[in-house]
Order: C-alpha cells, then sequence, then structure tokens
C-alpha cells in the first residue's frame, strides 16, 4: 500500500483526532502567559474566580527565582526558603485549586480590544482566550563571563535588594555606572563593610544626585575605567579579578558577594507590535491597576515593574492581574446578556 505499513481503521482515527485536537484552536476563558510569583499567584486567584485558568511556563517555569538560592524576604518564610522550593510550592498551590499549568511558550500573539485575543504556543498550537495576563518577566543583563554565570547563585547575583542581607558586615563588589546600581550600592553600603564599584568609563551615566550619593559614602570605592576579568572561587564567590582598560593592569580584591547591576530587559518583544511599550520596552499599564493598552489583556509581574522588581510585588500584581480580568469578564458578560 504505496509502501506504508498497513493501517487499522481505529488507529487511523487516532492519529486524524490526534491531528485535528493540536490543530484546532483551543477555547479558554482566562490564559496566562509565563510563571513566577506574578503567574502563579493570578493562576490561583483565577482558579478561585473559576475563570479555569490555563498558563504556560515559558522557558524558564518558575521564573528568576529557580536560579536563586535562600529566599529569606518573602513573607511566611520565617526560617527562609530556597527559591526554586518556593516555586514549586506556588505551582502545587495553583494545580491543587484547579490551574492547568502546562510547559510551553507562547511564540507569537495577534490581541484585538476587547478580544477574543489569539496567542500561538511553540509556534503550533493555538489559544482563543477570553482574557490573556501576560506575567513574562524580565531577564537581567550579565557581564557574559564564565566564572560568573559558574558562580551565580553562590555569591553572584542581579538584586541587591533580595540578596545583600547575606552579606553583612562583609566586602562586596558590585558592576554597574547607572541610577539602579548607585541605588544598589548604597543600599550594600548601609549593610556591608565595603562596597566596591566597578565602573567601565571614567564616569557614572548615573543623575548628578546619585552620582554624589555613592562618592560621599565613605565604605564605597569607586574603581573608575575597570571591568571584570574573573569572579574568584571554586564552589562560592572568594575574590573579583579587575582590569584597568586603560593600562592594563589587573588587580585582585577579596569580596564574598558580587553584584552585577547593567539593567534587565523585559520578555515583552512578542507583544510590542500591540501593546503599547514604555522606551525601555516595558508595558504600560493603566495605573493602579493591570490594564494595558488593549481591553481584556492584563500585565502582571517584571514585564510592567522596573522600580521594586520583587517576588512579593510581583505576586501582588499577579493577585491584581486576576480580579482586573475576572471583574472585565463578568461585566462584558453583564453587558452582552443586556442586549
Amino acid at each position: 500500500m504505496n509502501g506504508f505499513p498497513f493501517l487499522q481503521c481505529q488507529q487511523i482515527d487516532v492519529i486524524l483526532y490526534a491531528y485535528f485536537m493540536s490543530h484546532s484552536p483551543e477555547h479558554v476563558e482566562c490564559l496566562i502567559i509565563g510563571s513566577g510569583p506574578a503567574g502563579f499567584t493570578a493562576a490561583i486567584y483565577a482558579a478561585r474566580a473559576d475563570m479555569k485558568p490555563v498558563l504556560y511556563e515559558g522557558m524558564q517555569p518558575g521564573g528568576q527565582l529557580t536560579i536563586t538560592t535562600d529566599v529569606e524576604n518573602y513573607p511566611g518564610y520565617p526560617e527562609g526558603i530556597m527559591g526554586p522550593e518556593m516555586m514549586d510550592l506556588f505551582r502545587k498551590q495553583a494545580v491543587r485549586l484547579g490551574a492547568d499549568i502546562r510547559f510551553g511558550m507562547a511564540t507569537s500573539v495577534e490581541f484585538t480590544p476587547g478580544g477574543p485575543q489569539k496567542v500561538m504556543v511553540d509556534g503550533m498550537k493555538e489559544i482563543i482566550a477570553e482574557t490573556v495576563i501576560i506575567a513574562t518577566g524580565a531577564s537581567a543583563r550579565w557581564l557574559g563571563i564564565p566564572s560568573e554565570q559558574r558562580l551565580n547563585g553562590s555569591g553572584v547575583s542581579a538584586c541587591a535588594v533580595c540578596d545583600g542581607f547575606f552579606y553583612r558586615g562583609q566586602d562586596v563588589a558590585i558592576v554597574g555606572a547607572g541610577d539602579t546600581a548607585c541605588e544598589e550600592a548604597s543600599y550594600l553600603a548601609k549593610i556591608c563593610n565595603k562596597v566596591y564599584m566597578i565602573v567601565r568609563r571614567d564616569e557614572f551615566r548615573a543623575s548628578k544626585a546619585m552620582q554624589h550619593r555613592v562618592e560621599n559614602t565613605p565604605n564605597i570605592e569607586i574603581l573608575y575605567n575597570s571591568e571584570t576579568d574573573e569572579v574568584l572561587g571554586d564552589t562560592v564567590v572568594e575574590g573579583l579579578r579587575v582590569k584597568n582598560n586603560v593600562t592594563g593592569a589587573t588587580r585582585d580584591i577579596a569580596i564574598k558577594g558580587f553584584f552585577v547591576a547593567i539593567g534587565h530587559d523585559p520578555n515583552t518583544k512578542i507583544f510590542k507590535e500591540f501593546l503599547e511599550l514604555d522606551e525601555q520596552g516595558y508595558i504600560v499599564t493603566r495605573p493602579g491597576s493591570t490594564y494595558t493598552s488593549v481591553e481584556g489583556v492584563f500585565c502582571a509581574g517584571d514585564a510592567q515593574d522596573k522600580m521594586y522588581r520583587q517576588a512579593v510585588t510581583a505576586a501582588g500584581s499577579g493577585c491584581m492581574a486576576a480580579l482586573d480580568a475576572e471583574r472585565w469578564l463578568s461585566a462584558r458578560k453583564a453587558s452582552v446578556a443586556s442586549i
């Protein structure tokens, strides 16, 4: 039979059904794109509102906390908790309440005011959603040196506010020259013995006010024209090799914590043709809400928050997004019913 093994009619039916199901749009009431504290919290609240949420976890299930070790600043964990463990608990709670958690990544969208909204997952599965909650987060920029990645979570961090507490009373270093780097250096200076600030050029990019703050802080030492050559240590950070990019000379500094503050990139590229983004690519939301520029589409967490970027604030905005979506959808259904 044309070189193909014989297939029973029943087998053919199963294959055709599987093909049809994989290529037919799936209709859902609430689609959540992305996991982490924002996505899982949105799933918990949407499930409790009987919205039958479907959540696709994205490229990094659990978000940035899955590459974090101890989390000590999230309420409810008096002894602290490991980041991956906390995200696993978030996930289990969402599943227990009825959320449909799936592995997969949104690869394209087609948003229209009022919807329904179209989302392609992994380039092949089409989802038609009454409401969409975006919780794709943001990714920290890294220097790209092997030792930085090898010791990530073992003394290397991209969040001084999250992890600085672990290095209180010790010497640390931070790389960056903008307002965020200056703010985090000032924060670290309050709890650490000494802060080395690695600045690539001979001047800051930060505002004058922030420059003056770090320059006038006694335990911050600024190393201009300097770049990170290597983070030192076998299993944990023990030091830093800094290279002067003018003279070529290197210098080893003994530190326990190394913080990278060269910016974040919001994971929002697939939405740029349909949603209003700011100049840095963060999704713009209506003040005091999670409403985006398209009715029926909401955003929570670091994809719209460039100010706080904390797990607890992301979770809070995930709650807001689910409540906003549920109220918007209820009002829409009531409006249709009255016609």
